[in-house]
């Protein structure tokens, strides 16, 4: 069994969310995400796993190729694996708790507003041209 108290677990930066990762559990993770008001996540898939976030205080909007929905208190969402998605802070702090599992936790950035002059490397560059789907919406 793992126990956690989120309030003791949050870690806050100006510059950037702070991910930290509680545990590795069952093929995957358990972590607490910290925002600070107007922070956005990079527009990102993770092609082996499903991410899950439950909103714990806070809220913002989650985009996806089909559409942008509201994150409130108590909501959760469920990214299967290949789904493109970014987070976008509202304006008070957020905490957001993650659980991710699959064969792999690799991340695909296409994006990252957050970052200006942002690139995604060339092994990304390469998934997204050879996954098309994903950029439609439609995942692998």
């Amino acid at each position: 069994m793992h126990v956690y108290d989120l309030g003791i677990e949050q870690e806050w930066n100006s510059d950037r969310h702070v991910e930290k990762i509680l545990a590795a559990v069952g093929g995957g993770d358990v972590t607490v995400a910290c925002w600070e008001p107007a922070q956005v996540s990079p527009y990102h898939c993770h092609p082996h796993a499903t991410e899950i976030y439950f909103c714990h205080s806070g809220g913002g909007k989650m985009r996806t190729p089909e559409r942008t929905i509201d994150i409130v208190p108590g909501a959760f969402v469920v990214h299967p694996p290949g789904e493109l998605h970014e987070y976008i802070n509202g304006p008070r702090r957020t905490l957001l708790f993650r659980v991710r599992y699959g064969s792999n936790m690799l991340a695909r950035h296409l994006d990252n507003r957050q970052h200006r002059g942002f690139r995604p490397s060339a092994q990304d560059v390469a998934y997204f041209r050879d996954n098309p789907r994903v950029l439609a919406g439609e995942m692998q």
